[in-house]
């Protein structure tokens, strides 16, 4: 017997099969904190960006210690792109399932000094009362650090 492959079209949701609430589809799907998250980071808006988060956050990056609470996830994001004057991310694939949200992200940017370099990431959100109570961001920092 061979595999099934549902596709599904550009820009829409399926409901999932295990009876939970969720979606499936582009960041038209994600709730309104996960959307001005990518708002925010693409245009280094970090007073919007701040209020996407709880008072008692948490951020946890690849390569990096965990960050807890607003002005230290703030401080982090502040410094985060300082290599990359030019950056976009792009949210290419999303999944809800309750409060926990899950965004492929497509990167791409260019250094200071001319370099252009495009990688995927995944963000998992984890949302309580409208905001951004936890987050995991993973990527292959050893490939991406060899780029630089």
């Amino acid at each position: 017997m061979g595999d099934r492959v549902h596709e599904q079209a550009p820009g829409t949701a399926n409901e999932p099969s295990g009876g939970g609430s969720g979606a499936v589809g582009t960041i038209a799907v994600a709730p309104p904190v996960v959307r001005g998250f990518f708002e925010a980071l693409n245009a280094e808006d970090w007073g919007r960006m701040a209020t996407s988060w709880a008072a008692d956050a948490e951020l946890r990056a690849v390569g990096a210690r965990p960050r807890r609470g607003r002005a230290e996830i703030m401080t982090y994001y502040d410094g985060l792109f300082g290599p990359w004057p030019q950056h976009h991310d792009e949210p290419t694939r999303v999944i809800v399932a309750g409060d926990v949200v899950v965004v492929e992200v497509r990167f791409s940017g260019t250094s200071a000094s001319g370099k252009q370099i495009e990688f995927d990431a995944v963000d998992v959100f984890d949302l309580a009362d409208g905001a951004i109570r936890r987050m995991t961001s993973w990527y292959d920092l050893a490939w991406v650090r060899g780029q630089l």
